[in-house]
């Protein structure tokens, strides 16, 4: 079969899957030759069994993404064991930190048959349930340890991490603070100024303090505080963020 018409059989497949999954799921495509994308997508599929496996053995060559309003991802790839259907697994979400994934279990992909009618079935029922139970839990860590901020003010956390994050209250400061520096995740709405270079951080910290001010918005700066996280079954696997877990199982 030529990869053209391997292509249009993981495209139609996941359209079928998308059109079928409870709640609204948009389909993308990434063929061979997008292999920065293709690699920055390998490192955030969230699986440490059946997946992974199947990467260490066969590189993500192609892949459809499947993406839900609020930012979930499922990944859909080409199986390679001589057996009809796919492989689909979850994505973990962006720039939320390491700690947030400790003690979460990973909400491991599986296989499909190749029918997208039933795999939807298997889907919704199985991991799904699994990778919503687990978004759940990474999104409250990630904003466990950080205080919450008020309209008039906004209350920066430092990190373990070094990195300081805040869930400001008012679209004002959080475009000040895109502006300076802080990545924004849409789906935790925190903001978060990485320590990698902490002569621009301190700069930035500086800088946004009478911005804000300006505009009637206090400005505080704390460590967080113990906080305890919401009953969950736990970990299977030892704790690891989320970007290593296929590069562990693959050993990449």
């Amino acid at each position: 079969m030529h990869d053209h018409d391997i292509s249009e059989r993981l495209a139609s497949y996941a359209d079928v899957l998308a059109g079928e999954l409870p709640d609204t799921w948009t389909r993308s495509h990434l063929p061979r030759d997008a292999k920065d994308d293709l690699a920055e997508l390998a490192d955030r599929i969230w699986d440490l069994d059946l997946v992974a496996a199947s990467l260490a053995e066969h590189p993500l060559q192609q892949a459809a993404v499947l993406s839900r309003s609020d930012g979930a991802q499922l990944v859909l790839i080409d199986r390679h064991d001589e057996r009809d259907g796919f492989l689909l697994a979850a994505v973990a979400p962006h720039a939320l930190p390491d700690e947030a994934y400790r003690a979460v279990p990973e909400p491991n992909g599986i296989a499909l048959t190749d029918d997208p009618f039933l795999g939807a079935e298997q889907v919704a029922s199985d991991l799904l349930v699994r990778y919503d139970r687990a978004l759940a839990q990474v999104r409250h860590n990630a904003l466990g340890g950080i205080q919450p901020s008020q309209p008039d003010r906004v209350v920066l956390t430092w990190q373990p991490d070094g990195s300081v994050a805040t869930a400001p209250a008012d679209d004002r400061a959080g475009t000040i603070l895109a502006a300076h520096g802080f990545a924004h995740d849409p789906q935790t709405d925190i903001y978060r100024l990485g320590g990698d270079d902490t002569q621009a951080q301190a700069r930035a910290l500086r800088e946004i303090g009478p911005q804000l001010d300006a505009l009637g918005i206090d400005t505080a700066l704390q460590h967080p505080v113990a906080r305890t996280a919401p009953t969950a079954a736990p970990a299977s696997m030892p704790p690891a963020p989320a970007g290593a877990h296929t590069l562990t199982a693959r050993a990449r």
